[in-house]
């Protein structure tokens, strides 16, 4: 016995302590990636963000306003996700 597993990362003395590096490097990589994604898409998806909620708080009003502000608020949203 004494060897350690791929889940593991390695043997029983630092199987665990592999495996948090491993775990805390991921969750470096991903703070990274996000703030690419905030620095070149941050704009653009406040904007996306701004329409998405826009548009269910038109369809909570309902009626006549609230379906002429949704079909006005889709139009806004088809045109961001063409771009």
């Amino acid at each position: 016995m004494g060897e350690g597993n791929e889940e593991s990362g390695g043997g029983p003395a630092h199987g665990p302590w592999a495996w948090s590096a491993y775990r805390a490097y991921n969750e470096l990589l991903r703070e990274k990636i996000k703030k690419q994604f905030e620095a070149q898409e941050g704009p653009w998806m406040d904007q996306l963000a701004k329409l998405l909620v826009e548009l269910v708080n038109a369809r909570w009003e309902g009626g006549r306003k609230g379906e002429r502000d949704e079909a006005e608020i889709a139009a806004k949203l088809d045109k961001l996700l063409s771009e």
